[in-house]
């Protein structure tokens, strides 16, 4: 028998036309029903109706929102329904985005500019961690999950585990933390930082907030893993394995960088006199990549790897939600917008993934 990965909490007992909704729902989805929708007014309980056949169904679900702050609430009363299991919340971390621009009757450059949030770029780094490490796991997203993130097989074969009993060299767990984005910094120990002291290494994961890892070394053999507050310094708990997801939703190797470069060249000999603007954004690429700074590696992921989203992330046999009319709208934008920034960079586009079933909510 299938084990009970959800459990929904609530005072209250489905009532009314629910019960009704709920097992045709259900049964939908066990007669392999590609596509169903609730109908409901405001205020009559379709949350509470899903979170439901959440629960009878038993499988991961990504639930979509046409904006940011109906994904909270929604995320914010899915955590309530199901305190015990991993609600995550996906959206786009960016609060400012000014993409790099050319002017050419004025011969002008505009350099890219974006603010980045830091707490909601932990909440997708958790909800990519979550969604390797356990079954139990809703992820209430905005169309960002669309969007490009690196390879899922790669980002998996990143992860580190370390345990307590077992022999890591301590230069070997370094250069690994270096290798998946994790910096040395011994004075200000934040999010995606690591530091050694003696023979303790601590680490500040990048889906955690107000916690840290100590792993203590006996020579080479790890002695004790624990959990601990950063300002304090005040032990939390014990534990006997610890797993460290990539600090970067997308890592490009030296490899993947050349590769780039190679691409943006070729793409630079073959622009056509009157393309200034173009050449101008390439150059402006090439000195950025080859200086190891950051650039905008989404739309560079199809030259290395298959294009991804979040939906590769998932497990199988999904359940996706989404409101039916600003939730589809958004969803055709947002393809459209992807699939002309690809085609505009010479990419082929590949076809929205169907590995899922759709059922909407209106």
């Amino acid at each position: 028998m299938k084990e009970q990965i959800f459990k929904l909490h609530s005072e209250f007992a489905p009532s009314g036309d629910q019960p009704a909704a709920i097992e045709g729902l259900v049964n939908g989805v066990n007669w392999g029903l590609r596509e169903q929708t609730l109908l409901g007014v405001t205020g009559s309980g379709k949350t509470f109706t899903m979170a439901s056949v959440i629960e009878k169904l038993n499988r991961p679900t990504l639930v979509l929102a046409h904006n940011k702050t109906l994904a909270a609430q929604l995320c914010s009363e899915f955590r309530e329904f199901f305190p015990n299991n991993a609600v995550e919340y996906f959206i786009s971390y960016y609060d400012y985005y000014q993409p790099e621009a050319y002017i050419a009757h004025t011969d002008t450059y505009i350099e890219k500019d974006s603010s980045i949030n830091d707490e909601i770029e932990r909440l997708r780094h958790s909800a990519t961690s979550s969604l390797f490490e356990r079954r139990d796991v809703i992820v209430v997203s905005s169309v960002s999950c669309l969007y490009g993130l690196g390879d899922p097989i790669d980002y998996k074969s990143m992860v580190i585990s370390l345990r307590v009993g077992n022999e890591y060299p301590l230069d070997d767990v370094l250069r690994k933390l270096a290798e998946i984005r994790y910096e040395r910094n011994d004075i200000d120990f934040s999010r995606n930082k690591f530091r050694l002291r003696g023979d303790t290494l601590e680490i500040y994961p990048a889906y955690w907030s107000g916690r840290a890892i100590r792993v203590e070394f006996f020579g080479d053999e790890i002695d004790a893993i624990g959990s601990f507050d950063p300002i304090t310094q005040r032990r939390l708990e014990n534990v006997g394995k610890i797993v460290l997801s990539p600090a970067a939703e997308i890592n490009f190797s030296s490899e993947d960088r050349r590769t780039v470069c190679a691409y943006l060249r070729e793409s630079a000999e073959k622009s056509r006199p009157e393309e200034k603007e173009k050449r101008v954004f390439i150059r402006s690429l090439l000195e950025r990549i080859e200086a190891g700074m950051d650039f905008a590696k989404d739309l560079f992921l199809p030259l290395i790897y298959r294009f991804s989203t979040l939906l590769d992330y998932m497990p199988d046999q999904i359940v996706f939600l989404y409101g039916q009319t600003e939730g589809k709208a958004a969803l055709e934008i947002c393809e459209k917008i992807l699939e002309e920034e690809l085609k505009s960079l010479g990419f082929e586009v590949l076809p929205f993934t169907e590995a899922c079933d759709v059922y909407i909510i209106n």
